[in-house]
């Protein structure tokens, strides 16, 4: 495995990993409530600056994922999509980067 792909699954792993430190403890605290959650990103104009920032990146992503798995057929890349969904921008852009540098035979 190349020294670049090592590299992106490292950010993956730790952009898994990171945020469900903060995650995690909040749901513990406050259960599965969406909309306890959404109210959090809301609570002012720097966390829903953020909200709106990663919702459009992970569009973004999304589109990109879904173009070039159109062309490359790599079906095994659309893992990133719920990736980046369920657990974040901060999982799901580096799982692709990895995924997509895979070598091409």
């Amino acid at each position: 495995m190349s020294p670049l792909r090592l590299v992106f699954l490292g950010l993956a792993i730790w952009g898994a990993v990171h945020p469900m430190s903060y995650f995690v403890p909040w749901l513990m605290e406050n259960g599965v409530d969406l909309s306890a959650l959404v109210a959090a990103w809301k609570v002012s104009a720097a966390t829903t600056g953020l909200y709106w920032d990663l919702v459009i990146a992970a569009v973004a992503l999304t589109i990109w994922i879904v173009a070039e798995v159109a062309v490359r057929r790599n079906w095994v890349a659309l893992i990133a999509i719920p990736a980046t969904f369920l657990i974040g921008v901060s999982c799901g852009l580096p799982l692709y980067l990895f995924l997509r540098a895979k070598p091409v035979r």
